[in-house]
């Protein structure tokens, strides 16, 4: 049994055990994650974009968090599902404004964006990852990549040097079609296209199950390339009637179709010559510029450092969601809609995937067609070739 001077010491010795604990640094215990909300169709007609985007996201945020996270704190990109719904994602946005947050990221489809663009005409920023719509300058929402207007205007100029004028038309009745007609109408009133002739334009619903009798049409037409302009599972539709009727002409379709799965899946039907108008990182090979050719290089290895191959729907989501990370590590997380609104209308300078971004010069989209170039499908490589300079002219 202890003596009593024994117990002393043993309370002495607990009592300065406890104060060197109290007294040593504490390990730093990791902040609350900041949370980036997006609505994403992961499900539906758009799930193709969506998956890609949220992969990008998932790429991004690992990178982002190896790297220190924002200000200390864990980046997390929190990713809801509006099943390709206009109805779901005017919900979904619904709820996410409720909780005052300063930015949305997504969706994938013009028509979603459309969707919730009215919801926030006071904010929060919506970053939208489809090109084909419309934000007014100076509002709260941002679109990514090029324009529809500078695709098809770039497309157009490509097929005009080449000596294709004679052009069909052929568009979705949905958003993105009605956008890509207005488009195409707009390029072929430019002065350097003055020898263009439209002489045909079909529509179909992206619900239809066949086209053949309007890309029939476009064969009769005596047409020389037909632009066949829709998003996702409804270009499944259009290639097969090119196939089904033997149309033998140059196909140019949407920069949304620039995916690897569509292109697996199409395989059997794909026309002998489909054409894209793409950003840069499509065509690597042909950057010039060393500051793009660096951030594209970049962009592909982190890809490639988990055995993925990005394409389309990964580039629509990675320079929007990088702006995004760079004005809230500048800004810092309390950063209101105002405040990144404000941030994203300064930039004149900043380098991404898709080329230098100057909001200044082109409100919020900060690209220009200058930056497009044209790709073609390449099947034995399995994957795009860059056949045109930036803005159009044919390699």
């Amino acid at each position: 049994m202890p003596t009593p001077n024994r117990k002393v010491l043993r309370r002495l010795a607990v009592l300065a055990l406890i104060g060197a604990m109290t007294s040593a640094p504490r390990t730093s215990v990791a902040a609350d994650a900041y949370v980036i909300n997006a609505i994403l169709p992961l499900t539906g007609s758009g799930a193709f974009l969506g998956k890609e985007e949220q992969q990008a996201l998932d790429v991004m945020q690992s990178n982002v968090n190896a790297a220190g996270g924002i200000g200390g704190r864990r980046l997390q990109f929190a990713v809801a599902d509006d099943q390709s719904s206009p109805k779901t994602a005017v919900q979904l946005a619904s709820e996410i404004t409720a909780k005052h947050v300063p930015i949305i990221l997504g969706s994938a489809l013009s028509a979603l964006c459309s969707a919730i663009m009215p919801m926030v005409k006071d904010g929060p920023v919506l970053y939208c990852f489809s090109p084909g719509i419309r934000p007014a300058p100076n509002s709260f929402v941002f679109s990514s990549s090029f324009s529809t207007h500078d695709l098809i205007d770039v497309s157009i100029r490509y097929l005009r040097l080449r000596g294709l004028k004679r052009i069909a038309v052929m568009t979705s009745t949905d958003t993105s079609g009605q956008e890509a007609e207005r488009s195409v109408d707009e390029a072929a009133a430019l002065t350097e296209n003055a020898g263009l002739q439209i002489i045909d334009r079909e529509h179909f619903n992206p619900t239809d199950i066949s086209a053949s009798a309007q890309m029939a049409r476009v064969k009769g037409s005596g047409a020389q390339a037909v632009i066949a302009w829709t998003t996702g599972s409804p270009v499944g539709t259009l290639l097969r009637a090119v196939s089904d009727v033997g149309l033998s002409i140059p196909v140019v379709t949407s920069n949304g179709n620039l995916t690897y799965a569509q292109m697996k899946q199409y395989a059997g039907f794909l026309p002998a010559e489909l054409i894209f108008p793409a950003g840069p990182c499509f065509a690597p090979n042909e950057i010039a510029d060393r500051a793009t050719r660096t951030v594209v290089n970049r962009y592909l290895g982190f890809f490639s450092a988990q055995n993925l191959k990005p394409d389309n729907g990964n580039s629509l989501a990675w320079d929007p969601a990088q702006l995004v990370v760079d004005a809230i590590r500048k800004i810092g997380p309390s950063a209101t809609a105002q405040q990144l609104r404000a941030y994203f209308g300064g930039v004149t300078n900043w380098v991404g995937i898709n080329g230098s971004y100057n909001f200044k010069a082109h409100p919020q989209r900060g690209l220009a067609e200058e930056g497009v170039v044209m790709v073609r499908w390449d099947n034995p490589k399995q994957t795009w070739v860059g056949i045109s300079k930036p803005g159009g002219a044919p390699l």
